[in-house]
């Protein structure tokens, strides 16, 4: 990118530029990992340019990314943690400011690169996800008293699965790209489930789900995992973070990690629910967040992992039908596949219902002891 050294000057840095590398992950942001050198010191930053079409207000996003952090780096530091690697670490403009909206009007922003940790996009070793769990349990303990109310909501109802449920709706009635006619049993499948849509966001408008702060993209490769020790260190990628319900984060997580095949997966024989991955995340989880979550929560846990995966779905066909104009694609029908991917998720979650709530069950009552 031709100006990417008029961003990279902008930033408070230590040391002197010397390089850069494309990170390829990610269907939303553009990032770079970049090297400094500071006489004998290597030092490696994350530089990455906000999607501003996906997040209107990217001031905002970065107003509640630094509230959070703060509040978190506070509490690692009372608990004798290491704030430089379990939260991220926003570096700030030579002016001062959070982000730097360049000539060309995009807006970007740097963090701390955290060594000697890694993501992982799949599941490589069961305990991965374990800690996954436990860090995501954490990451809502340690907002447990965090005024959630004070966060803006960068993406107007992000999981509201009976809007997402409207939006596909108007999406089928405008055909923009003439897509319907391919979708007829996707469509179909979505239409039984309507009645699905509506039920978390209900128990949060009687207040018995409590609004609290969450991440609202768990999926495993939001998690910096220790290279020696495998333990989840710190949560990443909080572009997301405003009021939700902590079921959201959950059943995301489940969605992405405990699936046994990509995300885009065409061949739907290979796509089905782990059991075994859900019961270790669902141990290192709740082994942070049994004592904070409520009844109506607890209940609703094994629910939520199918509610979000039908979410997902609805939002891949959606973004199908309309174009391909939120999701970045690698080929036209790469949305089609990725909602069959978890429509078939879903039917497989349905299945398994009656399992995962038991294994909820066994793990609270103490029957399945988190402590890998």
């Amino acid at each position: 990118m031709e100006h990417l050294a008029e961003i990279i000057a902008q930033f408070a840095f230590q040391g002197e530029h010397a390089g850069e590398e494309v990170c390829t992950d990610g269907h939303i942001n553009d990032t770079y990992f970049l090297e400094f050198r500071d006489g004998e010191k290597k030092r490696r930053y994350v530089l990455q340019r906000i999607n501003s079409h996906v997040f209107r207000d990217p001031a905002g996003v970065m107003a509640n990314i630094e509230a959070v952090t703060s509040h978190i780096r506070q509490k690692v530091t009372e608990q004798g943690g290491d704030p430089e690697r379990e939260v991220m670490t926003v570096i700030s403009t030579r002016s001062g400011k959070p982000y730097y909206r360049c000539s060309q009007g995009e807006y970007w922003r740097a963090y701390n690169f955290i060594e000697g940790a890694r993501t992982y996009q799949k599941v490589e070793d069961p305990v991965h996800f374990y800690h996954a769990g436990r860090s995501f349990g954490q990451f809502q303990l340690l907002l447990a008293d965090f005024p959630a109310d004070s966060l803006q909501e960068t993406i107007p109802s992000f999981h509201d699965t009976r809007r997402r449920f409207q939006d596909l709706l108007q999406a089928i009635e405008a055909d923009p790209k003439g897509r319907v006619a391919q979708v007829k049993q996707e469509i179909a499948f979505v239409l039984e489930r309507e009645a699905d849509t509506g039920v978390i966001v209900d128990l949060i408008a009687s207040g018995e789900i409590p609004l609290r702060v969450t991440h609202n993209d768990t999926k495993l490769n939001n998690i910096m995992l220790d290279d020696e020790t495998g333990e989840g260190i710190c949560v990443l990628d909080l572009d997301t973070v405003m009021p939700g319900s902590a079921l959201y984060d959950f059943g995301d997580a489940i969605r992405f990690g405990a699936s046994t095949a990509e995300e885009d997966e065409t061949d739907l024989d290979l796509v089905s629910v782990d059991l075994e991955l859900f019961t270790e995340f669902a141990r290192g989880y709740l082994s942070m967040a049994r004592d904070f979550l409520t009844p109506a929560e607890i209940d609703h846990l094994a629910f939520s992992v199918k509610l979000i995966t039908l979410e997902t779905g609805i939002r891949f066909l959606t973004d199908y039908i309309e174009g391909d104009v939120y999701f970045r694609t690698a080929y036209p029908e790469h949305n089609l596949h990725r909602a069959r991917t978890q429509f078939k998720l879903v039917e497989e979650m349905e299945a398994l219902m009656p399992k995962m709530e038991e294994i909820i069950r066994s793990i609270l009552a103490g029957g399945l002891e988190a402590g890998a």
